[in-house]
């Protein structure tokens, strides 16, 4: 009997092994286009850590902070958008190196905070896109979820959740490590997930499908609603006040959906069936390149929502705008007074030479 386990345990390990070979036969791809994709993060890497840090330094660091809700899910969404910069360099060290431990950082810790912050932006763009909606319905800010405390619950709620999710994959794909000898050819993370890990990996990945839909569908329908009133308030008055305020707000909302659509929509056409399809190798290949390459349009997101600041957050321009003025009038006043200066200094000079001659004239003089 104890043979009998022994061969059958020996047999269920090989044939293990047998599956995870081809699973990693089957995500053996072509590495040749990784150079691209470094070039392309580390360049965003830079301008997203300069935008968006600029923009932390605006919203934290002013003298007179203004305090509303959509003011405070523009600085989550700015949190956001700096942390993926940050995970970006692990991500461009994945891509050029084939070690394991690298492999294992970045599959258990790096792309899980990355996934993290990337649903994070997600979430707070459709909450600008609410709460500038609700400022079309209720103008005078009457409802609750317009106030600063409901939005600071909501994004507390909403980092806590997001947090929650991410550290039970983390804690689940620690505690399921298999071991790995070498990654040929693939830096596919997959190779690393076991039967569980494989199951809440697919939750997990529907879930955040569920999330990326359901802003989805909201933000249309705000940019649908706002395009509504406005076409029903030109009708009724076309030069009024009102109506020039519904055109800058379904403009502001262009410009979210846009942004949101361009960025977000193509990662998740290919992200789902991925996580679905990818066991089948002729489904594999095609779906890696295609998901790594919406993975970089989707990281643009970091250098688009400054663009979102500007727009939506009167007290952001405010503060740029004081930022020029300052210099501006620094200029100016060190102009000033050079000028003064100079100006002194001939009329000094000028005191000086009257008194010398009128000296020189009162003088009596000597006959010799």
């Amino acid at each position: 009997m104890s043979d009998l386990g022994a061969g059958g345990v020996t047999q269920s390990s090989a044939s293990n092994q047998t599956n995870a070979t081809d699973l990693t036969r089957c995500d053996q791809v072509d590495t040749s286009a990784h150079v691209f994709f470094m070039v392309v993060y580390s360049l965003v890497f830079l301008v997203g850590l300069f935008l968006n840090g600029f923009t932390l330094k605006v919203y934290f660091c002013r003298t007179q902070q203004q305090a509303s809700s959509c003011v405070t899910y523009l600085k989550n969404l700015a949190a956001a958008d700096f942390l993926i910069s940050l995970c970006l360099p692990i991500r461009i060290i994945h891509y050029a190196s084939t070690s394991v431990p690298v492999h294992r950082a970045y599959c258990n810790f790096g792309a899980a905070a990355f996934y993290l912050n990337m649903y994070a932006s997600i979430l707070f763009m459709g909450y600008i896109a609410a709460n500038r909606y609700l400022k079309i319905v209720h103008p005078l800010g009457t409802h609750i979820l317009q106030t600063v405390r409901a939005a600071q619950i909501i994004s507390m709620v909403t980092w806590v959740f997001l947090l929650t999710m991410t550290s039970i994959y983390i804690i689940l794909s620690v505690l399921t490590l298999e071991a790995l000898p070498s990654i040929p050819n693939t830096i596919s993370c997959d190779v690393l997930h076991s039967k569980q890990l494989s199951l809440l990996y697919k939750i997990i990945h529907a879930t955040s499908a569920a999330i990326f839909l359901l802003v989805l569908v909201s933000l249309v329908f705000f940019y649908y609603s706002t395009s509504r009133r406005l076409s029903l308030a030109q009708q009724r008055q076309p030069a009024s006040s009102s109506s020039k305020k519904l055109a800058k707000s379904r403009r502001n909302m262009l410009v979210l959906v846009s942004v949101f659509c361009v960025c977000f929509v193509p990662y998740h056409l290919v992200r789902l069936p991925y996580a679905f399809l990818r066991s089948w190798c002729s489904w594999s290949r095609a779906f890696y390149y295609l998901k790594e390459l919406t993975i970089m349009v989707s990281v643009l997101n970091v250098c688009l929502d400054p663009l979102i600041y500007f727009i939506f957050c009167k007290a952001f321009r405010t503060q740029l705008s004081l930022k020029r003025a300052f210099s501006t009038t620094r200029v100016a006043t060190q102009g000033e007074n050079s000028e003064m200066r100079s100006s002194d200094g001939q009329m000094n000079a000028s005191k000086i030479n009257r008194e010398t001659i009128i000296s020189m004239m009162t003088k009596p003089t000597t006959v010799l």
